[in-house]
């Protein structure tokens, strides 16, 4: 009796145990898979976001290492620099130049896309091929292209009359070159995105929108963008962490990488890599820490931008769809 009663509380507890195991497993399993993602941010991004504010705050050089605290001397430094301006000026310039359009073509190159085209494994394999060209052969290519004197872009300016343009000495042409590289490389890449949100909007909505009569230019922003809301949102913030951080194309648009000879074409990511690594001036790592903090937040504070904006239309959209 003794005996047939204790393998029966073994048994009671076996069973207990095992619920318990299974109600943890369901409780704390979702968070062990996607952990590994926020361990390898926490190493690889949150750490060196603290760790360069932490640097910013001191005197600190690449030779002399960790100096005396400065407070917020760094910060002060970096926003009485004209250069700083200069480059924050042409970073949103070619952000702009960039981005929109961006945006605007890849939305085109995606609806077509999305029609009955013959071969169209073949097409948007096509558009995917700029993207997977090394940036620096796209920069060393494109700057030759438009060089002030032999390039390709003003012979054929002046094959049909017009005057050659500086693209490398003068501030918009430079500007619109180096954007022309970014919109290259990233247009096919953002239409893919585009492309794959458009497949998933079920047919039902363009079947009705046929039957009211709504040509396919209507069905586009009627139906197409309002259900691309998040996509949209996704492409614009990405393209604006991208764009503001731009540092490859105008970094090898010469070959000096000092932004041009009135830094026309200086960006903030290569402001701070002089202030870090360049040949005038460079080994100031407090400088460039506060330099790229500042970054950080003008990123942030124009992606929040970004954000309310692009609700704002989808939303307008989606109520006039109704």
């Amino acid at each position: 009796m003794t005996t047939t009663m204790l393998a029966d509380d073994r048994l009671v507890r076996r069973i207990a145990f095992g619920h318990r195991l299974s109600n943890w497993d369901f409780k704390f399993s979702p968070y062990l898979y996607v952990s590994p993602f926020f361990i390898l941010f926490a190493l690889t991004g949150l750490f060196p976001i603290v760790y360069t504010a932490y640097v910013s705050v001191f005197d600190w050089h690449i030779i002399g290492g960790q100096g005396d605290f400065v407070g917020l001397g760094n910060f002060e430094w970096v926003l009485g620099q004209e250069k700083f301006w200069i480059s924050l000026r042409n970073s949103f310039s070619i952000f702009l130049l960039s981005a929109v359009p961006q945006v605007i073509l890849s939305l085109i190159i995606a609806a077509v896309l999305d029609a009955n085209l013959k071969a169209k494994t073949f097409w948007r394999m096509g558009v995917l091929v700029p993207y997977v060209v090394a940036p620096v052969a796209v920069a060393l290519i494109f700057s030759n292209m438009f060089g002030d004197q032999y390039g390709l872009v003003n012979n054929m300016l002046g094959s049909i009359g017009l005057d050659p343009v500086g693209w490398h000495s003068q501030v918009v042409p430079s500007h619109l070159a180096i954007a022309t590289m970014v919109n290259f490389r990233w247009t096919g890449y953002n239409a893919l995105i585009f492309l794959a949100a458009m497949q998933a909007i079920p047919r039902d909505y363009y079947e009705a929108a046929m039957l009211d009569g709504a040509s396919r230019l209507r069905q586009f922003f009627s139906v197409t963008i309002p259900s691309l809301r998040p996509t949209l949102i996704f492409v614009i913030i990405t393209s604006t962490i991208g764009g503001l951080q731009i540092f490859d194309e105008p970094r090898m648009y010469d070959t000096t990488g000092e932004g041009g000879a009135s830094a026309q074409w200086l960006t903030i990511t290569m402001f701070i890599y002089n202030q870090g690594f360049g040949i005038k001036g460079g080994g100031q790592f407090g400088h460039a820490a506060a330099a790229a903090w500042l970054l950080f937040v003008i990123i942030v504070v124009v992606g929040l931008i970004n954000l309310a904006a692009t609700r704002t239309i989808a939303s307008a959209g989606s109520r006039s769809r109704k």
